[in-house]
């Protein structure tokens, strides 16, 4: 994807399947994230 440092994204359905994958990857790359889902227990593992 590439050096996303300094950019933002809001992800939703962050908590499981795509939505986490996509999340997951965006914070590798450096990019700041909001997340939303359904699944407090996941969204405070994934945060």
């Amino acid at each position: 994807m590439g050096d996303l440092t300094g950019k933002s994204a809001v992800v939703t359905g962050a908590t499981s399947g795509i939505g986490r994958a996509i999340a997951e990857r965006l914070a590798a790359e450096g990019a700041q994230l909001m997340l939303t889902g359904r699944n407090q227990a996941a969204g405070d593992e994934i945060a």
